[in-house]
């Protein structure tokens, strides 16, 4: 994408995240105003983000992640996009700085397996109504997930 990116990140503390987000802010920040001599912060605000419930609604996140090129009109192909993770996941492209999520890894046996199953579930185009809800999540920072996961994430947060 031109203008942002997405992450669907699993964190290993409960402010791992934020930290993430505030260091690679930092260092490109950093990076950018020396390298075109300018001064001060690049972003407009904090970075948006919402909870995701496991099972089908992260698969149905790295779907929308992965087809947002393709939905864009910036490339005709979603392995085409040199950003995405899909190359990983639908041919098995080595990565250095991810590791697949346990649910993509519960597609298969092995890595074939769950490539096959992977590249078979990136060609069911999404419903609109699925990315709009999805787009709702993001922008509004609520919960995405079913009915129970959102009553457990207001009990938890009041």
């Amino acid at each position: 994408m031109t203008n942002h990116v997405h992450l669907l990140l699993t964190p290993s503390t409960d402010s791992g995240i934020s930290k993430l987000i505030q260091s690679l802010g930092l260092r490109y920040s950093r990076h950018f105003n020396y390298t075109y001599a300018r001064t001060g912060s690049l972003y407009d605000g904090r970075f948006k983000s919402c909870l995701v419930e496991d099972h089908n609604y992260l698969l149905t996140c790295l779907q929308y992640i992965e087809l947002n090129p393709l939905r864009a009109g910036m490339v005709t192909d979603p392995g085409n996009y040199s950003w995405s993770s899909y190359r990983s996941h639908a041919f098995g492209v080595p990565v250095k700085m991810w590791s697949p999520h346990p649910l993509y890894r519960s597609l298969g046996e092995n890595p074939k397996q769950r490539q096959q199953a992977y590249r078979q579930r990136i060609t069911q185009q999404l419903d609109q109504a699925v990315i709009t809800k999805i787009r709702h999540c993001i922008n509004t920072g609520m919960a995405l997930g079913s009915d129970k996961f959102k009553a457990q994430i207001h009990a938890l947060t009041n």
